[in-house]
């Protein structure tokens, strides 16, 4: 799980004097209503000069900061302790456990637990408990109308005191670790929407670059075509007859760079779709010579059609079974193996190495951001990823309404010349035609001009 110490940014100022402006103005309702209404003999001068307190406060911050002031961590963390410290006073003056209102000490350490990163929270919680405690032995008791006392039985108080200190730990564990399942997801959810955009900037880059590759064929032409002609010409001028010979072969390295540059294609439609071989060996093509062998199988099914299917060339494909293919050679030892299955009503991708598998304890938790899900091997001990390799892939595929799955175990092979054991890791995902396969018929025009 990545570091919470800038979560805290998300906060902001004007968010915390509402709650402490809607806090003054319950508590000092309270204490109206409890001097009139019941007419509980309080030490009114203590009391609202406690509540002052926040109201000093509240009005300090806002007219030193401006109102959309994002808070820091250590901000926010003073700004709780400070409300739980003037609760606590307050409570210690009207009654300690004996009063209702006490149970409200759980808001800061609800609100830490959310906001803050768990060593913050420990403390805050911490002084919690320690506020709670004090006033449970310690505090100015409520008189009523008729000079008597209010008091509570001792083992009623007790159980108070402990739901109190159970219910800030427990709120506070279970408010930290949803939250922190939250922002994990959305960290993990933004790094996905930025690989995919990165991936789909690539793909209109090499449109841009086929264009332009298309629109200097002429031009680089004609300027071969000439420099050819002046060789000819200057064979008995040797200096200059280089210098021809040196324009002709830079032409032909700016067609030779334009074309490399821009493989992927122009924004054709012929090229929004492909073979599903040709799909496959496009996401493998960065990790095929990495120092593993990738082996690359087409396995129709026996009595179906034998075609092969041309699918979607999607981005979110591409870039999904890329990382998939990513993760399988850095783990593999030796081997990887990317299979393309399909029949009448499903294509089928299962990508299998020769390495150690999934750790037992997380394949059910595969997928997960911010789970490294395999260790790494000896052969690279450098290795360190954040975890989101798997999740990006996940993610991504099943946008296009793939299903996968995450194994260990052992696949046999098909029947080639090099029967070869497969074990180790393997990912199977699994699409249905009618969401994966390209729409025959007539394509439409091309978006640009070629």
């Amino acid at each position: 799980m990545p570091s919470r110490e800038t979560r805290s940014d998300f906060l902001r100022l004007r968010t915390l004097i509402l709650l402490r402006w809607a806090a003054i103005a319950g508590q000092i309702i309270a204490i109206v209503m409890a001097w009139t209404w019941y007419d509980i003999q309080l030490p009114l001068g203590l009391c609202y000069l406690v509540v002052g307190a926040s109201v000093i406060a509240n009005l300090v911050s806002a007219s030193v900061f401006p109102q959309n002031t994002r808070l820091t961590e250590r901000q926010v963390f003073l700004t709780l302790l400070f409300d739980l410290a003037q609760l606590a006073a307050l409570l210690f003056l009207t009654g300690g456990l004996t009063n209702p209102f006490a149970l409200l000490i759980l808001a800061p350490v609800t609100i830490s637990a959310t906001a803050l990163e768990g060593r913050a929270t420990l403390v805050l919680g911490g002084m919690a408990i320690s506020f709670v405690t004090i006033l449970a032995l310690f505090s100015l008791p409520m008189t009523l109308h008729d000079g008597s006392t209010f008091a509570v039985p001792q083992l009623f108080g007790f159980g108070f005191w402990l739901s109190i200190v159970i219910g800030i730990v427990f709120l506070g564990i279970y408010a930290h670790r949803v939250a922190g399942e939250i922002h994990s997801m959305q960290d993990a959810l933004l790094a996905t929407q930025m690989a995919l955009a990165r991936e789909q900037k690539l793909t209109d880059l090499g449109g841009v670059v086929a264009a332009a590759a298309h629109e200097l064929g002429t031009p680089l032409a004609t300027i071969k075509l000439v420099s050819s002609e002046l060789m000819d010409e200057l064979d008995d001028e040797p200096d200059l007859h280089a210098d021809a010979q040196l324009i002709r072969d830079q032409a032909d390295r700016c067609r030779d760079i334009l074309r490399s540059m821009g493989r992927i294609g122009k924004d054709d439609k012929h090229l929004r779709q492909a073979p599903l071989s040709t799909v496959i060996r496009e996401a493998a093509e960065p990790h095929v010579n990495r120092g593993k062998q990738v082996h690359f199988d087409l396995l129709p099914p026996e009595g179906d059609a034998a075609r092969e299917p041309i699918i979607l060339r999607q981005p979110e494909v591409i870039h999904g079974l890329r990382n998939l293919i990513q993760n399988a050679v850095d783990f593999a030892q030796h081997q990887v193996w990317v299979e393309g299955e399909w029949g009448r009503d499903q294509v089928l991708i299962r990508i299998v190495d020769d390495g150690a598998g999934y750790p037992s304890h997380v394949i059910g938790r595969i997928g997960d951001p911010f789970m490294r899900s395999r260790k790494a091997p000896a052969q690279r001990p450098e290795y360190e990823g954040m975890g989101l390799g798997l999740f990006i892939a996940k993610t991504l595929l099943e946008r296009t309404g793939a299903e996968l799955t995450f194994a260990n175990g052992t696949v046999s092979p098909p029947t080639t010349e090099n029967q070869v054991e497969r074990c180790g890791a393997i990912v199977e995902v699994i699409w249905p035609m009618a969401r994966i396969e390209a729409p025959r018929g007539a394509l439409g025009e091309n978006d640009l001009n070629t």
